[in-house]
């Protein structure tokens, strides 16, 4: 998943970007609301947002969000526990409310509970021809056995069945794949989608020229 992480503690930031770069994400990591919002058309898998920033606050970003359709799942990270200031947070939008200091582990796990909850809609498994997925477990099956994948591999089919039935352009999905600082080609791209096919059968990623990639909507 690529996730938007905004946090101004530089020392919690790091931890956290680091731990859940080790759980195989791609983490974009912000100090300041300013630019988080610079970066808001950019495609994300789950926001991971600081109440208060230096420049603004977070919830606040978050509502606005919220009241222009933007449906990507959200979790609030803040030293703020009151009831009160809790139910604020989800009545705001946040999908999921953590009070620090949390250990990483737990952030980890709110972020895969948001995913079973919000991805795929809603279905853990799904199925594409002969191919189904786990994104749960993070396993392709192919006839009922699995599929081993690079962590690329996966990242990549993981951004086109969170995605199912949609054209994902090429830019999206290379943002998707190695964040703003990342630096992935679109021959590389290719290849990676190349694999894919190879492993999985040459119908389970489509090629929509000049517009990027899709993968066919769930059985």
């Amino acid at each position: 998943m690529r996730l938007l992480l905004l946090e101004d503690d530089d020392i919690l930031g790091e931890a956290l970007k680091d731990y859940l770069q080790a759980e195989g994400h791609t983490v974009d990591w912000f100090t300041r609301l300013a630019d988080a919002q610079a970066v808001g058309n950019e495609p994300f898998d789950a926001l991971l947002i600081d109440w208060q920033l230096p420049d603004g606050s977070g919830l606040e970003w978050l509502a606005r969000l919220r009241r222009n359709h933007v449906t990507t799942p959200a979790l609030v990270l803040t030293a703020r526990d009151l009831l009160s200031q809790r139910i604020e947070g989800l009545d705001s939008g946040a999908d999921d409310y953590l009070v620090k200091p949390f250990d990483p582990a737990e952030l980890a796990a709110r972020i895969r509970s948001v995913r079973r909850r919000t991805s795929a809609q809603g279905r853990p498994r799904l199925c594409f021809g002969s191919v189904e997925v786990d994104v749960n477990m993070a396993t392709a099956y192919l006839d009922g056995k699995p599929v081993e994948l690079t962590a690329r591999e996966w990242s990549l089919l993981d951004a086109l069945v969170n995605r199912a039935g949609r054209i994902v352009a090429k830019r999206d999905l290379e943002s998707l794949l190695t964040g703003l600082d990342g630096d992935i080609s679109s021959n590389a791209l290719e290849v990676h989608v190349f694999k894919l096919r190879r492993k999985l059968g040459q119908g389970i990623i489509e090629t929509v020229r000049g517009r990027g990639y899709r993968i066919g909507a769930a059985a």
